[in-house]
């Protein structure tokens, strides 16, 4: 299950980046000390536009965390769209980092390695679903149709063309199954409910974020593949 957790992962190479980077000028600097002891400190320091060009001028020679990675740049775009929500970016950078592994794509219901995935076969497994399973497959439809619309959003359009559903049917499944889990027992006790009502309500617009973040910032693992989404 994805959680808001990006920020409470990163490592100590992660923080001496940030101290690396932010020392070069003395208006930005800001000390290792600062960065460990103060949460308020370490969250507008993440902000600085100067880590987002280090991440991307040295793309292939960090020496970061992949969370520490998802969640700067995602924060970057999706500041770019008007949604500031700090808890919500970081679930978004959470939900990033899992599915750029294809591990992290499965289906709660799907077993095999390699078995490819459809949003039909997860709605049907719905309706012999616990209640507590089925909260595990409409937050994976919600993060799934996110994650399609978004990161392969080329691919989507192009495979409508064929008949395949096009991104408004994500934009549709993935806000109505955001909204639903939003007011489920287990999002209140994982403390999630804003965050997936944040979701449903921005769906298009972190969408449009992540469209950019595709586009122009993100290099993912070659292990994703838009054939795994077929």
């Amino acid at each position: 299950m994805i959680q808001a957790n990006c920020r409470a992962r990163f490592t100590a190479a992660d923080f001496d980046f940030v101290v690396r980077i932010l020392a070069r000028s003395q208006t930005d600097h800001v000390s290792l000390v600062d960065l460990l002891s103060d949460a308020d400190t370490r969250d507008a320091v993440l902000d600085n536009p100067r880590l987002v060009d280090a991440i991307l001028s040295n793309a292939g020679h960090l020496q970061i965390s992949s969370h520490f990675y998802f969640y700067v740049l995602a924060r970057h775009v999706l500041r770019d769209v008007g949604i500031t929500d700090r808890k919500l970016c970081d679930y978004v950078a959470s939900l990033l980092e899992a599915f750029s592994r294809a591990s992290g794509l499965r289906a709660p219901h799907m077993t095999g390695d390699g078995e490819r995935q459809y949003v039909s076969d997860m709605l049907i497994a719905l309706t012999r679903a616990t209640a507590e399973q089925a909260f595990l497959l409409r937050a994976h439809v919600g993060n799934y149709s996110l994650f399609l619309s978004g990161i392969f959003h080329e691919n989507t359009q192009r495979r409508s063309l064929r008949g395949a559903p096009d991104l408004a049917f994500y934009e549709q499944i993935g806000r109505t199954n955001y909204q639903l889990v939003a007011s489920h027992a287990t999002a209140r006790r994982c403390d999630l409910s804003d965050v997936y009502e944040g979701l449903a309500g921005h769906f298009r617009e972190v969408r449009l974020a992540l469209n950019r973040l595709s586009d122009s910032l993100l290099n993912l693992d070659d292990e994703i593949t838009p054939s795994l989404f077929l």
